[in-house]
């Protein structure tokens, strides 16, 4: 994998010392910057934009969800990772529907970051285990039906709007038009293409470009 660089926003020194001792010397990854606020980790973020930011979500001048979500709208070809103690519903699915891949817990952290951020960077998206088991639990067939392709039906309440920008895409794609076309119309790069695919892919819960038009028009986002 080629270099990539990386921010960290965490306002405990503990864990920016960790974070910077466990990525100082990886060949791969360039360590951006440390920042302990949500101001100071936007700034850096506008002057740096990394190509993975590394953020806690309870930060010293606000939530690091508004970090996350300005990162999405400002620099879509970040990757987000958060890594926090929280790892309750309401905090996991509003990073999700903020921007966020991946989200690790903090007691986990004998994971190996660098092999978890390389694997965000490579599209998948890391989580902790307990926190994967409580989102599988609210797919179980036992409350949702199963559906067209082997997904599973997402309940209306539980359904995260779209951001404008995946709006168009999901529109676009449901026209029949390729990533690499939609990326011409919209002026952007093919990986940011896929950024936004990924992320409706996520927030639908589904696996694919059929099952997301087909949930995306079951909830009345698309029109024929």
């Amino acid at each position: 994998m080629s270099v990539f660089s990386v921010l960290v926003v965490e306002d405990q020194a503990r864990f920016r010392e960790a974070f910077a001792r466990s990525l100082a010397h990886v060949a791969d990854i360039n360590l951006l910057g440390l920042a302990h606020d949500l101001p100071q980790g936007r700034k850096m973020f506008d002057q740096h934009r990394p190509d993975v930011l590394l953020v806690d979500l309870d930060l010293p001048g606000g939530s690091g969800i508004d970090l996350i979500r300005h990162a999405a709208q400002t620099h879509p070809d970040c990757e987000v990772m958060v890594i926090s103690v929280f790892g309750d519903e309401q905090h996991v699915l509003a990073s999700i529907a903020a921007g966020a891949s991946g989200y690790l817990l903090k007691d986990e952290l004998a994971l190996d970051l660098p092999e978890q951020l390389r694997t965000l960077r490579c599209g998948g998206s890391p989580i902790s285990p307990i926190i994967a088991r409580r989102l599988l639990s609210r797919l179980a067939p036992a409350t949702h039906p199963v559906v067209a392709a082997g997904s599973m039906a997402l309940a209306d309440e539980d359904a995260v709007a779209l951001s404008e920008q995946e709006s168009r895409v999901l529109s676009l794609a449901a026209k029949g038009f390729t990533f690499d076309e939609i990326a011409g119309f919209m002026a952007v790069s093919p990986h940011t293409v896929m950024t936004y695919v990924k992320r409706v892919y996520r927030k639908l819960h589904v696996r694919s470009k059929v099952e997301a038009i087909y949930e995306a028009r079951r909830l009345g986002w698309l029109r024929d």
